[in-house]
């Protein structure tokens, strides 16, 4: 029985290729090209996979676009459940400037789902028989604001751990509806919640705030080069950035959502999942284009992160 479940909304098509150089006006002519299945819940599901690990993805898929959406989910190997839709999915397109090394991402909105397609993947979601329900990405246009919160429901019915990444109202509302067993949000994701700007400690404090309520049971803010913090009842881990040579930014949340999954359903304690954590988004960031993170180099970097430089608990008391 596969364990994970994850549940992707609003999926792309993601094309990502090279340009010598990108400026208005004139044709950019572009190499590398290649085509990934792309949004936050098929990503941990490729992710998840790449570790060793297995999980089922539940995604949503129309028109032409929807077609090589499929034949890329397919190519990965994941066990899929797919839901058609009217509107066609989206295309997502990511360009690295060599000039400036700069890179260039164009991600559209996405068409409207209608409640006949949620209420499709809804059942799917009840009819899952396992330990985690994974929901991440943006909530497409079209579905009610507390559609996250919907499946939360399921899955606290069900015994699932429900883990979340997305962000603004959707995020927000779901956490009013308690019952999320972890949330992702990026430190900017965090400040959106809070309301404000937020230095480390703030960010901290925001976390635990979160937990005291009830909203979720750990929370894991990323924070780019400065690191990642995890907020549960027991206080605040904090680890360091591991520092890579940067070839991309695309697909580190998702990496880091998908190792730490895959630990925790391994049995993996809290403290070494938010490290493996780390280390796959790092390892994200070390590849090109809508390439994830690689298992070989997921594991480099864990044997590299020496004891005396992993999470270090701080605030061990409220």
């Amino acid at each position: 029985m596969t364990a994970i479940l994850t549940v992707t909304l609003n999926p792309t098509v993601d094309i990502s290729s090279d340009a010598e150089m990108v400026r208005p006006t004139f044709k950019i002519r572009t190499t590398n090209q290649r085509h990934d299945p792309g949004g936050g819940g098929i990503n941990v599901a490729r992710v998840i996979r790449e570790l060793g690990g297995e999980a089922e993805a539940v995604y949503l898929s129309g028109g032409a676009t929807g077609v090589l959406l499929d034949e890329c989910v397919a190519a990965t190997g994941l066990t899929a459940h797919r839901v058609r839709t009217c509107g066609p999915t989206r295309i997502a397109y990511m360009v690295q400037d060599h000039k400036t090394n700069l890179e260039y991402r164009f991600v559209p909105e996405g068409p409207a789902v209608e409640k006949h397609e949620l209420d499709a993947v809804l059942d799917l979601i009840g009819r899952f028989e396992g330990d985690y329900i994974v929901a991440s990405g943006s909530l497409p246009a079209g579905l009610p604001v507390d559609t996250f919160s919907q499946i939360a429901a399921i899955a606290g019915k069900k015994g699932a751990r429900f883990v979340l990444d997305t962000s603004g109202d959707p995020l927000r509302e779901a956490l009013s509806s308690a019952g999320v067993f972890l949330v992702k949000p990026s430190l900017g994701e965090l400040e959106g919640l809070a309301g404000a700007k937020l230095d480390e400690d703030e960010a901290r404090a925001a976390a635990l705030d979160i937990v005291k309520a009830g909203s979720a049971r750990h929370v894991a803010v990323s924070m780019g080069r400065e690191g990642a913090m995890l907020a549960n009842a027991d206080g605040v881990l904090r680890h360091a950035a591991i520092h890579v040579k940067v070839k991309s930014a695309v697909g580190a949340g998702d990496s880091f959502v998908g190792a730490m999954v895959h630990a925790l359903a391994g049995g993996a304690s809290v403290d070494h999942a938010f490290r493996f954590a780390i280390a796959a988004g790092a390892a994200a960031a070390m590849t090109s284009g809508t390439e994830l993170c690689r298992r070989r180099d997921v594991e480099a970097l864990m044997a590299a992160d020496r004891p005396e430089s992993a999470a270090k608990p701080t605030n061990r008391s409220f």
